[in-house]
């Protein structure tokens, strides 16, 4: 989860190497948060206009965690 993560934020920012990805445990429901880093010039391009990137983003995961049994939120940092 954490390299599709990566790897779909670092196909949308000017600098990929700043991307970082941080994962906190399962809390008492279940959900494992996961936390995304960009660089401050490149948060306009994950976030999206009306917040319609970061919403397809958080879809996605949703639907690869569905497959394994997972519940996963995404926190864009």
């Amino acid at each position: 989860m954490k390299d599709l993560l990566i790897f779909i934020a670092q196909g949308l920012v000017d600098e990929p190497g700043s991307v970082t990805v941080d994962v906190d445990e399962p809390n008492e429901m279940g959900v494992t948060v996961y936390h995304l880093h960009v660089a401050p010039d490149d948060m306009g391009r994950v976030i999206g206009k009306q917040g319609r990137i970061a919403k397809a983003i958080r879809t996605v995961l949703r639907a690869s965690a569905n497959r394994s049994n997972m519940k996963v939120a995404v926190e864009i940092d």
